[in-house]
C-alpha cells in the first residue's frame, strides 16, 4: 500500500514538470507510505513520477519505486497489491523473463512489456497504476475492477496530474479549485461524494475497472477492462463452482505478504468467517482486533463479548479496544483532517485501524463487501417489496410529486422526512435505493446548502438516471447488488477503508471484494439456491459457534450522533462539510 503521484507535461504544455510541485504532492501522502520515498524526472523534464512506500511485499530496497523495467524504457508507480503475482511471475520466468526483486510491482512491468494494456485483465488484486512508456511516449493510468484503490486525475489536455488522494493534488498548488456543484450536492445526498465527482470541478476519479492513456502529444484514450453491471447481467458459466473453495482461495491470496496479517473481528458472519478461514490457512496464530463502545456495553449492539468468543474459538491473538465519547472528542478534528473527501462514515474504521497498528500490524483483513455479495442488507428484501407495492402508481402522472410537496413541510415532525417521497420515489429500484440510502432527500438540499449550488448540482449529478442505469438488470437480487456495490460499497465503504487505514499506515484488504470470488457467487446465484450469508458462514472449519450463526443481523453501529448530542448523522455531515469548505 502506497501513495503515487504522476505529472505529464505534454508537448502543448507551457512549462515542464515542476519537481517541487511533484514533491509536495508526494509528501502530502506520507502516512500512506512512511517506509520510503522516490522521485523520477525524465531527461526532458516532461514526465515525473513520485512515490511513498509502505513495504509489505519484498521489504528490501529492491522494492523501491518509481521502478524501471529491465529494458529501461518503462517506469511505474503503483499502489496496492497483486495477489496472483507469484503465478504471473512463474509464467513469465518460464518464457525467459528475469527479475531483480521479489515484488509484485516488477511483475506488472514485465507483464505490461509483454501484453501492453491487455495485461490489466490478468491482475488479481487492488491497484492504482501510473506507468510511463518511453517508446510509445505515453502514460497509462489504471484502477482495479471494484475501485478498491483510489486514483484521481486533473487533466487540462496539456498537463496531466494524477495522485492517490485529492488532497495531495491540491497540495501541489497548481490545480484549479473551482467547485463541482454535483460533488457538493452528492455529499449532502449520500453522505459521501459520489463518483465521477469530487468537490472540485477539475479533479476527477479514474473509473473503477478502467484505464486511461495519455500521450505526450495530448491524445487521450479510455477503456474499460471490467464492468460490474455487465458481469451481473451476463454471468460467466463456471462448471463445478464451489463456494468454500472460492472463499478459501480468495483469503489465501489476500494473506500474501512478507509481514503479519491481522483480521478486523466483529460478531458478524463476514469477519468471523474470515477469521476462521485465516486460522485454517495459516500456521501462526493471527491477530484479531475488535472495536467496542462503552455506550453499548451489555446491550444488543455490544459486539465485543461474541467477538471475543469467536477469537477464543479459533485461538487468535485478540485485542478488544473500547472507544468513548471522550476518545471521539479528542480525535474528532484529526479524523476529519485525515479524510481525503468528506464522509459521514469511516470513524469506526479509523479507530480499529489505529488499534491494529498499535498491535504492530501493517495489514488487516476486513469483512467489507460480504453484505453486497451475499445479499445481507435489508435492502435486498425491502426494495423489491416497496417497488412491487408502489409500481402500479408509477403511471399516475404527477401523483407522487403532488403528495411529496404537500407532506414534506410537516411530515418530519411525525416520521422520517423520507416518508414524503414514498409515492414519488418508491416505484422503481433506482429511486427506491435513493430513498433508502439518502442522507438528505433531493427536496431538502436547498435548505442545507447554497440553493443555487443545490439547483445546479442536482441537475448535473443526474442521480436518478445513474441509479436507473445501474439497476437495469434482470433479477431483483442482481439489481440490488449492482446498486449496493456500485454506489454504497464503492463510494462509501471502500473509500473510507482507504483513508481511515492509510491515516495509520495500515493496509486494509477485502477478501470478499475479489473478482474470482464474485464471479463464483454470481454463477452460483444463477442456480435454484442463491448463496447467502449462512452459506458463506458454513464454509468455516471448524464451524462457527452457534451463537454467531443465530445472532440477528444488527449492522455495525457507531454512536456518532449520540456523542454529538443529536438524533441523526446530519449534524456530523454539516461539521465535516464545514471543515472542507472553510
Amino acid at each position: 500500500m502506497c501513495g503515487l503521484a504522476a505529472i505529464l507535461a505534454g508537448t502543448g504544455a507551457s512549462h515542464p514538470v515542476d519537481a517541487a510541485e511533484l514533491v509536495r504532492i508526494r509528501d502530502a501522502m506520507t502516512a500512506r507510505g512512511p517506509d520510503g520515498q522516490g522521485l523520477w524526472l525524465s531527461a526532458d523534464g516532461r514526465v515525473g513520477l513520485a512515490h511513498r512506500r509502505l513495504a509489505i511485499i519484498d521489504l528490501s530496497p529492491a522494492g523501491a519505486q518509481p521502478m524501471v523495467s529491465t529494458c529501461g524504457g518503462i517506469r511505474i508507480v503503483f499502489n496496492g497489491e497483486i495477489y496472483n503475482y507469484r503465478a504471473l511471475r512463474a509464467e513469465l520466468e518460464a518464457e525467459g523473463v528475469g527479475f531483480r526483486s521479489h515484488t509484485d510491482t516488477e511483475v506488472i512491468l514485465a507483464l505490461y512489456r509483454r501484453d501492453g494494456i491487455a495485461m490489466l485483465k490478468r491482475l488479481r488484486g487492488m491497484f492504482a497504476i501510473a506507468l510511463w512508456d518511453e517508446a510509445r511516449q505515453g502514460m497509462l493510468l489504471a484502477r482495479d475492477p471494484f475501485g478498491i484503490k483510489p486514483l484521481y486525475v486533473a487533466d487540462d489536455g496539456h498537463t496531466l496530474r494524477a495522485a492517490s488522494q485529492v488532497k495531495a493534488l491540491l497540495a501541489g498548488g497548481a490545480v484549479d479549485t473551482r467547485p463541482d456543484p454535483a460533488g457538493h450536492v452528492g455529499f449532502f445526498l449520500w453522505g459521501h461524494v459520489p463518483e465521477p465527482h469530487t468537490l472540485y470541478d477539475r479533479i476527477k476519479p479514474l473509473a473503477a475497472g478502467s484505464w486511461m492513456w495519455a500521450g505526450s502529444d495530448g491524445t487521450r484514450r479510455h477503456g474499460q477492462f471490467f464492468d460490474l453491471r455487465e458481469e451481473l447481467r451476463c454471468p460467466a458459466a463456471m462448471a463445478g463452482a464451489n463456494l468454500r473453495e472460492a472463499l478459501l482461495d480468495s483469503v489465501r491470496h489476500h494473506l500474501e505478504a512478507d509481514v503479519p496479517v491481522g483480521v478486523f473481528l466483529s460478531s458478524g458472519l463476514d469477519s468471523a468467517t474470515l477469521a476462521a478461514c485465516t486460522r485454517e490457512l495459516t500456521d501462526t496464530l493471527p491477530h484479531t482486533v475488535t472495536l467496542g463502545f462503552q455506550e453499548f456495553a451489555g446491550g444488543p449492539r455490544d459486539e465485543t463479548p461474541l467477538a471475543e468468543r469467536i477469537a477464543a474459538h479459533y485461538g487468535t491473538r485478540h485485542r478488544t479496544i473500547h472507544i468513548t465519547a471522550a476518545d471521539f472528542a479528542a480525535n474528532r478534528e484529526r479524523i476529519i483532517a485525515d479524510m481525503d473527501q468528506p464522509s459521514v462514515d469511516g470513524v469506526n474504521t479509523w479507530f480499529v485501524a489505529r488499534a491494529a497498528r498499535e498491535c504492530g500490524l501493517k495489514v488487516a483483513l476486513s469483512g467489507l463487501g460480504g453484505d453486497e455479495l451475499f445479499g445481507g442488507y435489508d435492502s435486498f428484501r425491502q426494495l423489491p417489496r416497496l417497488v412491487a407495492t408502489m409500481a402500479p402508481l408509477r403511471h399516475v402522472s404527477g401523483l407522487g410529486r403532488l403528495v411529496r410537496r404537500m407532506t414534506a413541510p410537516w411530515i418530519g415532525r411525525f416520521a422520517s422526512p423520507k416518508a414524503a417521497g414514498l409515492l414519488e420515489y418508491g416505484t422503481s429500484f433506482g429511486d427506491a435505493y435513493l430513498l433508502r440510502r439518502g442522507l438528505h432527500m433531493p427536496w431538502e438540499l436547498a435548505g442545507v446548502m447554497d440553493p443555487e449550488m443545490a439547483r445546479i448540482g442536482w441537475r448535473d449529478l443526474q442521480a436518478r438516471a445513474a441509479l436507473a442505469a445501474a439497476a437495469d438488470i434482470a433479477g431483483d437480487r442482481r439489481k440490488v447488488s449492482a446498486l449496493e456495490m456500485g454506489f454504497y460499497m464503492r463510494n462509501q465503504l471502500l473509500r473510507d477503508a482507504d483513508w481511515a487505514g492509510m491515516a495509520h499506515s495500515l493496509e486494509i484488504r477485502v477478501p470478499l471484494v475479489d473478482v474470482e470470488l464474485f464471479r463464483t457467487v454470481v454463477a452460483l446465484a444463477g442456480n435454484t439456491h442463491r448463496p447467502d450469508k449462512q452459506d458463506m458462514a458454513a464454509c468455516s472449519v471448524p464451524a462457527l459457534p452457534q451463537a454467531v450463526l443465530t445472532r440477528p443481523k444488527s449492522g455495525f453501529f457507531v454512536p456518532i450522533a449520540q456523542w454529538l448530542g443529536e438524533r441523526t448523522l446530519k449534524g456530523w455531515a454539516a461539521r465535516v462539510y464545514g471543515a472542507f469548505t472553510a
